[in-house]
């Protein structure tokens, strides 16, 4: 027999890690996993692609961060340096910023995806709490990271947000003065924005996912009401591995190849440094993923009888953030009038949103 040193090298690691890692377990555990196969499939693979995502950000951030400088004299100029003056730089920071935004795409039609087909109900609510964390988590990213670059509309927008945010009650005020550092948007700002977006927000963002991970592991993949109701005999799976993750695989390297299309055809820009002296430029709005609630507070009249407007309008948006946390409790399956009223309010939320983004974007 001919000795050939490749087999041999990889026999020995697999032999290596075997005694020192339980990947017979592993392995065993991942062929267990099954994925329903029917006409919603399409919806499974929206955690992949937001996986894939995530990965690009942490990087491109990484290097980001060799040639960023996090002062209010020079954060502007470094950017301009990493897009005229840094091989490949406008490219890194291009891929970042609409990587950053085609994750929270995703992550919404994931998170709509999995509510429509009631992946939220029993054994799965930790599973919808913590998908809708790693949401706010996307959300808490993209604010964080729009000041950064510390140009005339990041600076007013945020500073409209945290104006917005100070008007919640009992916590407004000190969640605004606390992520300003004082009572305006300045170094201070600039600094903790730059700490919660680069250390803060990972480290949580790595125990929210590792719980969401966890819990699809634990529980598999849900099976929506009309695939339950088929006998037996009509229901069709395939393997998570290695038949869906090779699948899974071939839609990471699509989604990478529209990724980078979009950073090519339209690279990242960057507007004149911002002067806080200035006046706010004409029809400022923010990132598009913060236009339905930025235009549902300006649809609200100043004053609703006693109350502010736009006090209103924060409460309204938070019952409704409660209520899409509670909705396991409210919808467990054992009601279908519960179940169609659930799916009714996921609908009018859905367009809702839609809707107001639109008015926002267009107005």
């Amino acid at each position: 027999m001919v000795y050939n040193p490749i087999v041999s090298s990889k026999n020995s690691i697999e032999q290596f890690l075997k005694e020192r890692l339980p990947v017979a377990e592993m392995s065993e555990l991942a062929e267990k996993k099954k994925v329903p196969i029917h006409k919603h499939s399409i919806w499974y693979y929206m955690g992949g692609i937001a996986g894939i995502l995530l990965g690009i950000q942490i990087v491109t951030g990484i290097l980001l961060m060799v040639y960023y400088v996090p002062e209010l004299n020079a954060a502007h100029a470094s950017i301009l340096k990493i897009n005229s003056q840094v091989t490949f730089g406008w490219f890194i920071r291009s891929l970042h910023s609409w990587s950053a935004n085609a994750m929270i795409f995703v992550v919404i039609v994931h998170l709509f995806s999995t509510y429509f087909m009631k992946a939220y109900r029993k054994p799965r609510e930790i599973t919808w709490f913590s998908g809708l964390a790693l949401l706010g988590l996307c959300l808490a990213f993209g604010f964080t990271g729009y000041l950064l670059p510390w140009d005339d509309v990041s600076f007013f927008a945020t500073k409209i947000g945290l104006d917005v945010a100070s008007k919640v009650p009992l916590i407004g005020d000190f969640l605004a003065h606390a992520l300003r550092g004082g009572d305006t948007v300045s170094q201070n700002t600039i600094s903790r924005f730059f700490m919660i977006h680069v250390a803060v927000l990972p480290a949580i963002l790595l125990v929210a996912m590792g719980a969401h991970l966890l819990m699809v592991q634990f529980h598999g993949i849900s099976e929506p009401d009309f695939f339950k109701k088929l006998p037996d005999a009509k229901k069709t799976y395939e393997k998570f591995f290695p038949q869906f993750f090779y699948k899974d695989i071939l839609v990471w390297i699509l989604a990478v190849n529209v990724l980078f299309i979009l950073t090519m055809l339209s690279p990242w820009g960057i507007g004149p440094e911002a002067d806080p002296f200035a006046a706010a430029p004409i029809g400022i709005k923010p990132e598009w993923y913060f236009l339905a609630p930025f235009q549902f507070l300006k649809m609200i009249p100043a004053m609703i009888g006693p109350i502010e407007g736009e006090l209103a309008g924060i409460a309204v948006m938070s019952l409704v953030a409660l209520a899409m946390i509670f909705v396991p409790f409210y919808d467990t399956g054992e009601s279908k009038t519960r179940s169609n009223i659930a799916t009714a309010f996921g609908a009018a939320i859905l367009i809702g949103a839609v809707v107001l983004t639109l008015m926002g974007a267009l107005s």
